[in-house]
């Protein structure tokens, strides 16, 4: 169980730059996710780490080790792919012990540790079928039964879900957390599922479309408090507006071309922010109380028409016009607002939200 440091990494082909002097720490023993969005370079920084792609400048550190120029099979690191690369030839006995073969372990050994693997991964009724014999499922657990048989420090995950139909994909999330929780063992998951990172990880980077991480945090961290545009609109949805900063030393405001100032809370000022600065907020659409109905008590207030309406089970979505011609998305719990009124298109609606739900944005 080691950390994963990152120190300036960077990796260029003819076309351009995929990693642009990377910095990252991934704490030991950890279930940390890489997210963004494809072809930001998510799976070239895992092959870095990997050691099956070179670096092109930077260092990879494992724990205190400079591993950088350590070969691929001298790295107590494994991958799974997406497509889990297993061995068709082979039964999932041979699949999952083919590593330990390599070591030239005893043979006895090599039998007691796949057993408890795939014990674990409720295999034992599968050990002598062909891999083209197993459902998605149940070839993403053999696949995790072959990468983490021979116990490495890191386990990279390359979107291993993406092959699984949603239901299936809910599963294995939950049992790949137990798994991690088990082991102990440091976990890398790369995907551009924002469902799939914020369900599984303890800490999350963003990556930008140039390979830049735009944020590091915990998942309620990087919900609740995104820094940027890029990662409030990438991760969930979000409501964002642009304005000029007033009243920066008093009770600040944000004031929207053609819709009129909005009362904002700053907890801590930062160096950017002057009188009549442009700025950007990011306001989800769950913050938001939609009434036909006046109400008391709100920071702030719009009103609105309904332009559409998307029932999602759990929740409806109210995609509502302003006189801006602005549309702000809002999103209400069926269960509880149901009961009060009944919201339908064209209506003139009246939408409600506290100044401490707004998120300042740094660009």
């Amino acid at each position: 169980m080691r950390s994963i440091r990152l120190d300036k990494l960077k990796k260029t082909v003819k076309e351009g730059t995929i990693i642009p002097e990377v910095s990252l720490l991934i704490p030991a023993g950890k279930f940390f996710a890489l997210l963004g969005p494809s072809g930001c370079g998510k799976t070239t920084l895992l092959r870095l780490i990997a050691g099956l792609d070179k670096a092109d400048g930077g260092k990879i550190f494992l724990g205190d080790q400079d591993i950088s120029d350590w070969p691929i099979h001298k790295r107590p690191i494994n991958i799974v792919f997406q497509n889990y690369a297993l061995f068709p030839h082979l039964d999932v006995f041979d699949n999952v012990a083919y590593s330990l073969k390599l070591k030239k372990l005893p043979k006895q050994v090599i039998e007691q540790k796949v057993l408890k693997i795939l014990e674990a991964f409720h295999l034992e009724s599968h050990i002598y079928k062909l891999t083209s014999q197993l459902s998605g499922g149940q070839q993403q657990r053999v696949a995790l039964a072959r990468a983490i048989v021979n116990e490495p420090d890191v386990l990279l995950l390359d979107e291993p879900l993406a092959a699984l139909d949603f239901k299936l994909r809910e599963r294995m999330l939950i049992e790949l957390i137990e798994l991690q929780d088990k082991l102990k063992t440091t976990f890398v998951y790369v995907t551009h599922d924002q469902f799939e990172a914020l369900t599984v990880a303890d800490q999350l980077a963003i990556m930008n479309h140039r390979g830049e991480i735009e944020q590091i945090g915990t998942p309620k961290e990087i919900y609740e408090f995104p820094h940027t545009s890029f990662v409030a609109k990438f991760v969930g949805t979000t409501n964002i507006l642009s304005g000029q900063l007033r009243h920066l030393d008093g009770e600040p405001e944000i004031e929207i071309p053609e819709l009129g100032t909005l009362k904002i809370s700053i907890p801590q000022k930062k160096e950017w922010m002057k009188e009549g600065c442009d700025m950007m907020i990011s306001l989800r659409p769950e913050k938001i109380f939609i009434s036909k109905k006046t109400v008391k008590n709100f920071s702030n207030t719009l009103k609105g028409t309904v332009q559409s309406i998307v029932y999602h089970g759990r929740s409806t979505q109210y995609n509502i016009l302003l006189k801006n011609q602005m549309r702000l998305q809002v999103f209400e719990q069926n269960e509880e607002h149901f009961q009060q009124e009944v919201i339908d298109y064209d209506n003139e609606v009246n939408l409600y939200w506290q100044k401490e739900n707004v998120v300042i944005l740094e660009k």
